[in-house]
């Protein structure tokens, strides 16, 4: 709150959203005289995303509440820089639909799909041969399985190499970001599944890379730091002088890869098999997610128990092949509804 106190008494902006209306009723009352418009919710979302006045949206919400938002903005034909994961796990077939309808440009934010997009430039689509989404692996790569299930939520949030917020750390830790990453690089590049490979890269230099038919890869390289990814959305096709620390390989010495285990990370198969079941499946992971992720945050659930909910609650869900915007909100609906449920009665 004080930070965004701050960032309205610096930039005047005309208008500002936050999602609780106490956080709203606060900050009014401690900018008293402002000119800024200040709304709460989705109402606030969907305002800012549509702004007459804005040319380009950046879309960096955390989780599902993003796509209506961000579906908007395509709507009122502003260019889309996407952070947001969700919206294209969620609906990526009908987000891109409707951005070639509308003539809009979606400009990818995450290091790794900016990576690929960089990777990209100037090669033609059908010369692609693999995208290859890299990994930190986050803070338990090397822990033992066996002592996954105890973790705590303070050794999630540790993550080695980037500083996010709380959703999107834990979902670095059992990998679903990086399962999630795959579902959104297939509707952002057109690119089957069986085309996208994820390795283990602890160092996070190598951001993504983009292998062709003949042979040759080629990889995106910075220092671990997201300013980078952001100015080239912001500024594309330009790039801005960020001042930011050159990228040292003397220094950093070596750069490894490795697979990643599937016993240690179950999270990323589960993003594979509902990006192959289609429809509205892909949709149920991430809810299914969102409320474990909740769930495991607040001590109500195990780290290991957060894939375990995620595969039981799409065990139980026929997924519809229609992506119409209403079936897969109902599917996400269900697929929270049904998970919670689960951690009440303990069926886990």
């Amino acid at each position: 709150m004080e930070k965004m106190e701050e960032q309205i008494k610096r930039f005047r902006p005309e208008l500002v959203a936050l999602m609780e209306p106490e956080s709203v009723r606060r900050l009014k009352r401690s900018l008293p005289g402002s000119n800024t418009r200040i709304l709460s919710g989705m109402e606030g979302l969907m305002a800012v995303a549509i702004h007459p006045e804005a040319e380009m949206v950046l879309s960096a919400l955390a989780g599902s509440v993003g796509l209506l938002p961000t579906l908007a903005a395509v709507r009122a034909r502003k260019t889309l820089a996407i952070a947001n994961k969700e919206p294209l796990v969620m609906a990526g077939e009908i987000l891109q639909q409707e951005a070639r309808d509308w003539g809009v440009c979606i400009l990818p934010v995450d290091s790794e799909h900016s990576a690929i997009f960089q990777a990209l430039a100037g090669n033609r689509k059908e010369d692609i041969k693999r995208l290859i989404l890299t990994a930190s692996g986050g803070p338990f790569l090397h822990t033992p399985v066996e002592k996954l299930a105890k973790v705590t939520p303070e050794q999630a949030l540790n993550h080695p190499q980037w500083r996010m917020g709380k959703k999107v750390t834990i979902d670095s830790a059992s990998l679903m970001n990086k399962g999630l990453e795959v579902i959104e690089a297939h509707w952002l590049f057109g690119v089957p599944a069986p085309q996208i490979e994820v390795l283990i890269h602890p160092q996070s230099i190598v951001h993504s890379m983009v292998e062709y038919i003949d042979g040759s890869v080629v990889a995106q390289m910075s220092i671990p730091d997201m300013r980078g990814p952001i100015a080239y959305a912001l500024a594309y096709p330009e790039r801005l002088d960020i001042k930011l620390p050159s990228l040292n390989l003397f220094e950093i010495g070596k750069l490894t890869f490795s697979p990643v285990d599937p016993e240690r990370f179950p999270a990323l198969s589960l993003a594979y098999q509902a990006l192959k079941e289609g429809g509205t499946m892909p949709a149920v992971l991430n809810a299914a997610n969102e409320v474990a992720v909740e769930a495991f945050l607040q001590g109500a659930l195990g780290f290991s128990q957060i894939s375990h909910l995620i595969r039981q609650t799409m065990a139980r869900h026929k997924p519809i092949e229609q992506r119409s915007l209403e079936n897969i909100m109902q599917a996400h609906a269900w697929a929270k509804h049904e998970a919670k449920q689960m951690i009440d009665r303990g069926a886990l």
